[in-house]
């Protein structure tokens, strides 16, 4: 009998764990923790562009390309 001691993902980077993963394609827990969204993040989220039957919806498209070209003269301006 042959036992695996599990690997401490939490003492791992973000490249180590990446590496792990692609080692290690069937352990899901490694890949949820690899995909976790951390809580000192601030993650902007934006409505859908499409309703569920894929009909263009302008007024998120709208929002979604102000943020974008927000973000570009940010970048632009940063330089």
């Amino acid at each position: 009998m042959v036992f695996h001691m599990k690997p401490n993902y939490e003492a791992m980077n973000k490249a180590e764990l990446r590496a792990y993963v692609l080692g290690h394609r069937e352990d899901i827990e490694a890949i949820r923790l690899l995909f976790q969204v951390q809580d000192d993040i601030d993650i902007k989220k934006y409505p859908p562009v499409c309703t569920e039957e894929g009909i263009p919806i302008e007024k998120n498209i709208n929002i979604m390309k102000k943020a974008i070209e927000d973000k570009i003269e940010q970048e632009n301006n940063n330089k």
